[in-house]
């Protein structure tokens, strides 16, 4: 790789939930960068329109994967397709979830809640269970995924999303210390209120107006992936955090 190559050139990085907001601002920001994107959706039609945007920036072709995320033995299936293609996997960014409605407790359709969890969190460990081997390939892994305020915070009628994302949060914690002496770092990343399909399923009045665009977070995944040392995932790195610093002049580095 010369000088002038994109910094991710010869990175591959997988992306779920790639057609659509955040996961497709990060497929579309890391296929900029130079990454060889593998795109995850349950959409064929809306991976082809993200593969065209990709070639759009510049970017390689990025590998078109259609599927469920509930389908465990689908994700064992692209992890050996990844390790036969690319023999490692350098960037994970897990931006797929379901938040399933908002409604209480005890009115919650087991249907619903079973789904909820496949999606959010049993996906969750099927990916790391998969792709571990793959990120210690890698000379430097990195593995983001995707939380919410909700976590930390649960609130009346969030019980499902709340609990499923405070459940993703203590698994990311487990394994980033497992795999600490491993070159792979992992990072929980807190989006705050986008202008996305879920944010307007859970608040159908707001005005969008005055969201962030997911475009914008492009970048900062960028910059995680690169980062050198991403510290303990104690806590989710805030997008509001490095949109601040950024505006205030502070390093990039988040």
């Amino acid at each position: 790789m010369n000088d002038s190559s994109p910094p991710l050139t010869g990175r591959a990085a997988l992306v779920t939930g790639a057609t659509r907001g955040i996961g497709r601002a990060a497929a579309l920001a890391l296929g900029e960068a130079g990454a060889q994107v593998i795109a995850v959706g349950r959409t064929q039609g809306a991976l082809e329109e993200l593969d065209d945007a990709i070639l759009s920036l510049g970017g390689e072709r990025a590998t078109l994967v259609p599927m469920d995320l509930t389908d465990g033995d689908g994700i064992d299936q692209l992890g050996l397709a990844i390790f036969q293609r690319h023999a490692k996997l350098d960037i994970l960014v897990h931006a797929a979830g379901m938040l399933g409605g908002l409604r209480p407790v005890a009115h919650i359709p087991p249907t619903v809640w079973d789904r909820i969890l496949a999606t959010n969190l049993t996906c969750v460990f099927r990916l790391i269970r998969s792709l571990e081997p793959l990120l210690r390939a890698s000379d430097a892994g990195r593995a983001i995924f995707l939380t919410s305020a909700a976590a930390a915070h649960p609130r009346a009628f969030w019980g499902s999303y709340a609990a499923t994302k405070a459940a993703l949060e203590a698994l990311v914690r487990c394994w980033a210390d497992e795999v600490e002496t491993a070159p792979i770092r992992a990072v929980l990343l807190d989006p705050g209120a986008m202008r996305t399909k879920m944010r307007a399923e859970a608040y159908p009045g707001e005005d969008r107006d005055r969201l962030a665009d997911p475009v914008e977070i492009g970048p900062m995944i960028v910059e995680l992936v690169q980062a050198r040392d991403l510290g303990p995932p104690s806590r989710a790195v805030r997008f509001s955090d490095w949109r601040s610093a950024r505006c205030a002049g502070a390093p990039e580095r988040p």
